[in-house]
């Protein structure tokens, strides 16, 4: 199944009116990953007034958040729609507040946090996850252009070219294209290609 998810940690910080908000953004694949990250950015900030989190879980298409004391649905529910609207999963974000002695209002807050938590993700590297097979394509040097004029057709990402007595491709597919790239290659080299393809796995195709 594809997803978009991040690559690693993202950090923001956001002022508004002297309250300092500081949103950490990470990937995360199961809810005891997801705690793990909450409880180290909470003892990370234990003199900070709040610790907002929300994560977003393929693993039984779980969804949670918190507003840690904060007014019911301007902290935590404004950081998951920002996720949610990005597009992400397996991912977890908290935002933490120092609070600078100016109450904000409920619509400050929930500027305030979806502000954080954006910027956050804005900062984050995006992966764009599918399943794939890795194909290793080896052919003589004659036939070497005419096979990798056809490769965008299939949207494949070349991971690596080796030229020796031939010439050895590795290409990164998405496995619904699998099939017929490699039948659109046995065709072009008239049988004359060696073709290995590994399992299915997850590849990121960003």
């Amino acid at each position: 199944m594809d997803y978009k998810t991040i690559a690693g940690v993202s950090t923001s910080t956001y002022i508004e009116k002297k309250s300092e908000f500081i949103a950490v953004i990470k990937p995360v694949k199961t809810n005891d990953e997801a705690v793990e990250f909450i409880n180290e950015i909470k003892a990370q900030h234990r003199k900070a007034r709040h610790n907002v989190y929300a994560y977003i879980l393929r693993e039984g298409s779980t969804t949670r958040y918190s507003d840690d004391g904060e007014p019911s649905g301007t902290a935590g529910v404004p950081v998951l729609d920002v996720m949610q609207k990005q597009g992400l999963c397996d991912v977890c974000c908290v935002v933490t507040r120092y609070f600078g002695g100016v109450l904000l209002g409920a619509n400050g807050l929930v500027r305030a946090y979806s502000t954080a938590c954006k910027q956050a993700c804005d900062e984050a590297k995006i992966r764009l996850m599918q399943d794939a097979h890795k194909l290793t394509v080896t052919c003589s040097y004659t036939l070497y252009g005419k096979l990798t004029y056809a490769l965008p057709e299939f949207e494949v990402k070349i991971c690596d070219t080796q030229f020796a007595d031939d010439v050895t491709i590795e290409i990164l597919v998405k496995a619904p294209l699998c099939n017929k790239l490699e039948e659109k290659l046995v065709d072009l080299a008239n049988g004359q290609i060696d073709i290995v393809k590994s399992d299915v796995f997850e590849a990121d195709f960003a």
